[in-house]
């Protein structure tokens, strides 16, 4: 507690004058707080306890640790439950009855001072907590941007090798960033397969087409005979930047239809931020278990 103020000051004056009457405890008490020999040795024999503390007390204040030692010997006196010094007196009660009473003020004003500390902290901490979210935020939606501005650039070039290339790092670091478990391509058995990706305990072979033509019905055929070659737990996911015929949409469809069917509106819906790519993948898949359709589109998605 760092701010002094004159009535914070006046309690932890009048709890130290009232909890010790004699001068040699009220002495030691004050050492023990950390008040210097030197100050304490300037208090002379017929200054009085009360006029020794409204003398030191601003002589502390302007010291660089004074805060710190007023604060400890506040502190200090609101923890008292009782008062040796005040024993074996006549007025006894009495004076512990006035000691208890200025204790009890300054331990008031410290708990008041602690809650209002705590829920500035507590303010504190949400403006930090707001802060990093929206920083978070701001970084994914440049995330996203940067996405779909290279999602643009090879859209321009859709149909070249090298694109297609591309087009499968993008399509990893698009999984990346939704923090989906994935792997890259790679070649098992003689057969390329173009990754794969774990949904829900699900795990997906990609098939990617960036073409200029939709994928057809041999196209799902092949991933069919790759999933069927693989686990039971195993599925796939044909992403075709240009759509799908229909003939495509029927044969990846049926009543225990193992592929779902992603285009470039599924990408761009991504893209948008309106949904994650396990949500989508999930609702899809949903969607197929219920009507057998490999493929549903974007309008329908209700997002």
């Amino acid at each position: 507690m760092s701010e002094l103020t004159p009535y914070f000051l006046d309690l932890i004056a009048d709890a130290a004058y009232k909890s010790f009457w004699r001068k040699k405890s009220l002495r030691a008490f004050l050492r023990r707080c950390g008040i210097s020999e030197t100050a304490l040795s300037s208090w002379a024999a017929d200054e009085s306890k009360r006029e020794f503390l409204a003398r030191i007390f601003p002589v502390v204040e302007r010291h660089a640790q004074g805060s710190k030692v007023l604060t400890k010997m506040a502190r200090s006196l609101a923890e008292q439950t009782s008062f040796p010094d005040l024993d074996g007196w006549e007025d006894s009660e009495l004076k512990k009855q006035q000691a208890q009473e200025a204790v009890s003020a300054l331990k008031n004003f410290l708990s008041a001072k602690d809650e209002q500390a705590a829920a500035e902290k507590e303010k504190s901490e949400v403006r930090r907590r707001v802060a990093e979210m929206q920083q978070r935020s701001a970084e994914r939606r440049q995330t996203l941007e940067k996405l779909a501005g290279r999602l643009n650039q090879l859209a321009s070039e859709i149909g070249t090798q090298d694109a297609g290339y591309r087009f499968q790092d993008w399509y990893y670091d698009m999984l990346d960033y939704f923090e989906v478990p994935s792997r890259r391509p790679y070649v098992v058995g003689g057969r390329q397969i173009d990754g794969s990706v774990t949904v829900d305990g699900t795990t997906y072979l990609n098939e990617l087409k960036f073409t200029k033509e939709q994928a057809g019905a041999p196209n799902v055929d092949i991933l069919h005979k790759k999933v069927h070659d693989k686990s039971d737990n195993t599925m796939g996911i044909m992403v075709s930047m240009s759509g799908f015929s229909e003939p495509a949409k029927n044969g990846a469809s049926g009543p225990r239809s193992l592929i779902l069917l992603l285009d470039y509106s599924h990408l761009y819906l991504l893209l948008s931020g309106a949904m994650s790519f396990t949500e989508l993948v999930e609702r899809i898949q949903r969607h197929s278990s219920q009507t057998g359709e490999a493929y549903l589109p974007v309008s329908e998605l209700g997002c």
